[in-house]
């Protein structure tokens, strides 16, 4: 089937008189996880990064650290397969035309991949979805949240953005991030697999006056409940049309989800002023209300995944495989009625499945889950009132030294984000180097970041905060973020303690609070590695799991906590 795709791409790529065509990973609203995923059509590969050349002989796939081993494994017979870190496209395809989608590119993210080096072609018309078009439409509506569950009116939002373009000089913001237009309007929908998004883009006038580019027929409630009304709700066909009829001088336009398309039909009448919409930074400050919310919201997906680890640990004689204990843990969610979905396709993977960082069971891979394996499990829900991300990491039998040993230095490294000083280690890039000390100093480390933002009853990852090697955005109150370092040995085992934390301040200290409710599996700590600080950490938090979800928990369930503490 794969193959068959590749020779009709290239007929067209001879048609439209090219080298090779561009095929990215995301789609028009540069969404984690598309709808449609093309990369994946066309490549096989399933990771969350990356971006395929098919020229007119030799195709390849560029993927990043995490997903090396992946990419060989999925797309290796019809694909090159190159680590993006050590050659850009730019170094290795040479003088040649490559057409591409304008839609799905940013001017940034060209200038990186491409730079003056290849010739581009813009090709308005899909190549890919010419060979495989879209089945059906989504049909779901975009809804309101309550005030109640934000704490913040949509016009609160907009009169914040208005002093930002007073202060830019700026006639118009155009949020292109359908995350931000979620946050701005308070509005939701699932036009994303796992994300409460709504597909959609918003223009904020200086004076406060909105145009949301959207699907009319998806709007209808928002009309309904007066949150908008018909004329500010325009087609996105009508785009074009819009910005030749609006007065002014200058936009800002989000560099980071602005398409190549986008951009061009703005430059045409207007100046670009060139930006990080401001509303990364914004939402990214969860106010009391979503704290609170997240609070509760982790305490139910605490339960459910307290008495998953309790199932599969006493397990004894049964045999499962990864999609059965994925489809359990699925289960003790659903007992939760404000449990919606999954906020990413969940990784179960044992033995060596566990050693990609990004792994999801399918038919071909699913593994019985066996004694002496160590299980990985990255997991997260979306609940009513947020959204969840955990990762455990399990093991059925003694473990050997060596494992108890590095999942020992995975947790040091773990407990010393969890711990750190906000005031001194303030951005994630001071404590990114924390959570690896313990292994660099046994020459381990991981290709993944330490952290990531995450949203409230949103994207599972957002920004611009991180726990990474080159982030420098300081760490403020009310920002969540995940605190999830690993160790990965290919063809072997993969180990990842993952927990999400928010910011909180006590007067003038910065400190990490722990949202995560789980019990991290005492049968793989090697206690003799751990100092005192350390144990009493373990203890206080196993305690606090046990004070906020045992009365959610049968009698059996209960016990077992008990011997965490």
């Amino acid at each position: 089937m794969i193959n068959n795709r590749i020779k009709i791409l290239r007929n067209k790529i001879k048609k439209y008189n090219i080298d090779g065509y561009v095929i990215p990973k995301n789609d028009e609203f540069f969404s984690e996880y598309a709808a449609k995923d093309r990369l994946k059509i066309i490549s096989n590969f399933s990771g969350s990064a990356g971006l395929a050349i098919v020229l007119k002989k030799q195709n390849y796939l560029f993927v990043d650290g995490r997903y090396t081993v992946q990419a060989h494994q999925q797309s290796s017979k019809n694909f090159k397969i190159v680590e993006i870190h050590k050659f850009l496209p730019k170094t290795i395809i040479g003088n040649l035309i490559l057409g591409f989608d304008p839609s799905l590119f940013t001017s940034k993210s060209i200038n990186h991949y491409f730079g003056s080096e290849l010739k581009l072609k813009q090709i308005e018309e899909n190549l890919i979805d010419e060979i495989y078009p879209n089945k059906k439409k989504n049909k779901n509506l975009f809804f309101s949240l309550d005030k109640n569950i934000i704490g913040e009116t949509h016009l609160s939002k907009i009169k914040k953005i208005k002093k930002i373009l007073k202060n830019h000089k700026a006639d118009y913001l155009f949020i292109s991030a359908p995350e931000n237009v979620a946050w701005t309007l308070n509005i939701r929908g699932w036009d994303s697999p796992n994300s409460p998004v709504p597909n959609c883009r918003l223009i904020v006038k200086s004076n406060g006056k909105i145009y949301l580019i959207a699907d009319k027929n998806k709007t209808t409630k928002l009309i309904q409940e007066k949150k908008l009304n018909k004329n500010q709700i325009i087609e996105p066909e009508k785009f074009r049309e819009l910005i030749n009829n609006l007065k002014g001088q200058n936009f800002i336009i989000d560099k980071l989800s602005c398409s190549v398309l986008n951009e061009s039909i703005i430059k045409s009448k207007f100046k670009i002023i060139s930006s990080n919409d401001p509303c990364y930074k914004l939402k990214s400050i969860k106010n009391t209300f979503e704290i609170r919310h997240s609070i509760n919201t982790h305490i139910k997906d605490g339960v459910a995944l307290t008495k998953f680890l309790f199932w599969i640990k006493n397990l004894k004689k049964k045999i499962i495989t990864e999609m059965d204990a994925e489809k359990k843990l699925e289960k003790f969610r659903k007992l939760d009625k404000n449990y919606l979905k999954p906020s990413f396709n969940t990784i179960a993977g044992t033995g060596p499945n566990a050693a990609l960082p990004h792994y999801r069971s399918t038919k071909k891979s699913n593994r019985l889950i066996k004694k002496n394996d160590i299980f990985l499990c990255d997991s997260g829900g979306q609940y009513e009132y947020g959204t969840t991300d955990v990762t455990r990491t399990i093991c059925f039998s003694k473990p050997k030294k060596k494992i108890q040993d590095i999942f020992t230095k995975v947790l040091k490294g773990h407990i010393a984000v969890a711990t750190s000083d906000l005031n001194k280690f303030d951005t994630g890039k001071k404590i990114d180097v924390r959570a690896r000390q313990f292994l660099k100093k046994e020459g381990l480390d991981y290709e993944h970041g330490t952290g990531h933002g995450v949203g409230f009853f949103s994207n599972v990852h957002e920004g611009p905060q991180s726990i990474s090697k080159n982030n420098n955005i300081k760490l403020e109150e009310g920002m969540i973020i995940s605190n999830e370092p690993g160790y990965y040995e290919k063809n072997r085992f993969g180990i990842r303690i993952e927990n999400l934390v928010f910011v909180k301040k006590d007067k003038d200290k910065l400190y990490f609070k722990n949202l995560t409710l789980a019990p991290i599996d005492k049968d793989l700590i090697n206690f003799k590695l751990l100092n005192k600080n350390e144990k009493k950490y373990l203890f206080k938090y196993h305690l606090d799991v046990y004070s906020k979800i045992s009365k959610y928990l049968n009698h059996k369930e209960k016990n077992w906590l008990t011997s965490f503490f």
